[in-house]
């Protein structure tokens, strides 16, 4: 069968990266009718908004999207588009697995875990103003709902994938009440789980232990800020941001993404790494059920990675953007 599924490019390296994952896809042999949209700076002109009303439609009639970075106006319209897109379509879940690959350098080797970030409020509501000159308020915002709607998905996702344990972030020792209420969230739903072990960690303490032991960890839940901090920090861990891919969940829509940035610096030079944007493109061949093709790339990946030769200027190598797809996808052939 052929999947429907809303392709955006994106800014900067987006395009390059997003062609890489789109010729290696082709090439496993997953038949996909890409419904190509525009989105970000190069619509702000056409469109006057980086996120025009056709690619939110175009999302919500295929219910799944590849997408690239997308670059936010400083100073005017839109806090991030990416926020945006999240609240408009209720991607309530990210998904950010972070596994180290045998052969590239790294701080720690054998990490394989995945941070579950509820991706819809706390700080990221962007409800803040200025009391006064001198002052300014941020408002802090967790409700009951998406708290537990994000540690039940932490929680089910780990038994379905046969992991063994959930670890809870938060800083409820402080902020009693709103951490107070995603912690008392997660331990209400711990208690439907009794096949997953459940810990609760306070982030600062989380912070140092995911740098000094990240093997201990399994599943990691915890809200909007602390998990897009602790993603950045654990991709760090296993070789940078271009080895990290993510996913954003909602009820019935799926967006998958590197977690990179657009990098305008080194957009259209060839060198930009497209790993991330690949195995992004992996999580969705998993979320669709095509598991065969992306255990593929991924085996191919694993192959062309042993050899420093193959590897991308931010690895230590010389291997350009589409060289690198040519030689995965010499691998899966």
């Amino acid at each position: 069968m052929a999947y429907d599924i809303t392709l955006i490019p994106g800014d900067g390296i987006g395009p390059e990266v997003i062609s890489a994952t789109v010729d290696i896809i082709e090439a496993v042999g997953v038949d996909i009718n890409w419904d190509k949209v525009e989105a970000g700076a190069n619509t702000i002109e056409t469109e006057g908004t980086p996120l025009p009303d056709y690619v939110i439609n175009s999302i919500k009639k295929n219910k799944i999207a590849l997408k690239g970075p997308l670059t936010t106006p400083i100073g005017q319209g839109f806090r991030s588009v990416n926020v945006s897109l999240r609240k408009k379509l209720d991607l309530f879940a990210n998904i950010r697995p972070v596994k180290s690959f045998n052969g590239i350098p790294s701080l720690h080797k054998d990490v394989d875990l995945i941070i579950v970030r509820e991706n819809t409020e706390d700080l990221y509501a962007g409800v803040e103003r200025m009391i006064d000159e001198n002052r300014a308020e941020s408002i802090k915002i967790i409700t009951k709902k998406a708290s537990e709607r994000i540690c039940r998905y932490a929680f089910q996702m780990a038994r379905d994938l046969n992991r063994k344990k959930v670890t809870l972030v938060h800083k409820a020792n402080i902020m009693k009440l709103s951490d107070g209420l995603f912690l008392e969230s997660g331990r209400k739903i711990a208690k439907d789980y009794p096949d997953i072990e459940f810990e609760e960690v306070i982030v600062d303490a989380m912070s140092m232990k995911l740098v000094q032991f990240p093997q201990d960890y399994d599943v990691i839940v915890a809200p909007n800020l602390y998990g897009d901090i602790l993603s950045d920090l654990a991709a760090g861990l296993i070789g940078g941001l271009g080895l990290a891919p993510s996913a954003n969940i909602g009820e019935e829509i799926a967006l998958f993404e590197p977690v990179h940035g657009s990098a305008l610096d080194i957009s259209n030079k060839n060198i930009a790494n497209p790993i991330s944007a690949i195995l992004s493109g992996v999580l969705m061949l998993k979320h669709i059920g095509q598991f065969d093709a992306a255990v593929k790339i991924e085996r191919a990946l694993s192959v062309v990675l042993k050899d420093e030769a193959n590897r991308t200027m931010d690895l230590g190598g010389k291997q350009g953007t589409k060289e690198f797809a040519e030689k995965v996808i010499e691998k899966i052939s």
